[in-house]
């Protein structure tokens, strides 16, 4: 057997490696509002849903929030060695390599760049303006106690750029629906970060709840995601949405207030199910109720 047939076998282990260092099922957090962007930019142009943008929208969110994710893994690679909870991350443990994480990351990121090309000028002029937060998130723990704050940014531009791709141009009814979602997912990783505080303080990672205590960091989550509310409100009005969509926030605030019921400050066993079932539910239920209430209004599939 040559060595090359030899290696064969080992590259479907790398890509499932490499798709569990970016865990490509968290990509349900923030693909549900770019489509519910776009979705909404289509019904404002056209009334018409427009498949190949669509898909478009959803290449480029993915490539991108896998590139950001890899690029993550590698930067704190250090860190996760000596964090107990993450010490088993595969560029921890070996099972997947710096030079395999670089090769998928860059794959991701030229697949993000061809679909933002294939989309619009703007969309690929803007481009790098979505990369650069995405890169300076994992430093930010090293430098500013507000790392969440990065985060929050990197994530508002998911909505933005789902409405430039059907527009082409800019729109402010997207930037609020960004912010609503950058100050979301800030929020509910203000309360993912309070499960690290021990060891954040020990080998001097910084944090909200490392710098300021658990208490200060759930309060925090609190009041980020009232405003949430509030600005998921102003885009309901900005767009004129309907009974729908009014649903679905309705939904939403009992799921932050269920959410925050669950996690308190003395209390982090059921974090994890604050973080992964609650949050990904918030999103597909919104997109769900906001698809329905523009195919009510007269958005044709």
């Amino acid at each position: 057997m040559t060595s090359a047939s030899a290696a064969l076998p080992q590259q479907p282990g790398r890509t499932k490696a490499f798709l569990r260092l970016v865990m490509i099922e968290h990509s349900v957090f923030a693909l549900p509002f770019a489509y519910i962007a776009a979705l909404t930019a289509m019904y404002e142009w056209d009334e018409n849903i427009h498949w190949g943008r669509l898909f478009l929208v959803t290449v480029a969110m993915v490539g991108l929030r896998t590139f950001a994710m890899a690029a993550n893994r590698i930067i704190d690679r250090e860190i996760d060695a000596r964090n107990p909870r993450t010490a088993h991350r595969e560029l921890v443990t070996g099972a997947m390599s710096v030079r395999h994480a670089w090769t998928g990351a860059l794959v991701a990121l030229a697949v993000f760049l061809g679909a933002a090309a294939l989309l619009n000028p703007l969309c690929l002029a803007l481009a790098p303006v979505a990369v650069i937060p995405m890169v300076v998130y994992p430093y930010g723990k090293r430098f500013t106690n507000f790392p969440q704050a990065i985060l929050g940014l990197a994530q508002a531009m998911g909505p933005v750029g789902g409405w430039l791709a059907i527009t082409g141009s800019w729109s402010w009814d997207a930037v609020v629906l960004g912010l609503a979602v950058g100050v979301w997912i800030g929020g509910f990783d203000l309360i993912y970060a309070c499960q690290d505080v021990d060891t954040d303080r020990e080998i001097g990672v910084k944090s909200v709840p490392a710098r300021f205590g658990i208490p200060a960091a759930i309060w925090g989550a609190r009041a980020c995601h009232t405003v949430t509310t509030a600005l998921f409100v102003w885009y309901a009005l900005l767009t004129g949405a309907g009974a729908f969509f009014w649903l679905g926030l309705l939904i939403v605030a009992g799921a932050f207030v269920y959410e925050h019921t669950i996690v308190r400050p003395n209390d982090l066993t059921r974090l994890n199910r604050a973080f992964f079932s609650v949050n990904g539910f918030i999103g597909i239920a919104l997109f769900v109720c906001a698809l329905l209430d523009l195919l009510v209004r007269g958005l044709t599939v």
